[in-house]
């Protein structure tokens, strides 16, 4: 399962995640006033994968397989902290 992720011009830290490059068909009208031109980053296989880096992976397939999107939003405070706070215990 190929899809293709985008950045939001207008939002920090929001990803979106589709199924084919430039394919937007599957987006509500609404949303690409609030997210913005939609910024390519890169393509990946999710077949190939166990993880990703700020996302469950099971979710994000499940949700292109429903709705042919998924929106990666920002992580909380509280999840950003315990990160630096993992990365400081390391050092």
């Amino acid at each position: 399962m190929h899809c293709a992720i985008y950045k939001s011009t207008k939002k920090d830290f929001f990803y979106l995640y589709i199924n084919k490059k430039d394919d937007f068909k599957d987006l509500p009208e609404s949303f690409l006033v609030v997210f913005g031109k939609p910024q390519f980053l890169m393509s990946i296989n999710l077949s190939k994968r166990k993880t990703l880096a700020q996302a469950d992976i099971e979710t994000v397939r499940t949700s292109l397989k429903k709705t042919g999107f998924y929106l990666q939003l920002p992580p909380t405070l509280d999840t950003t902290l315990k990160h630096i706070t993992l990365q400081n215990t390391k050092l």
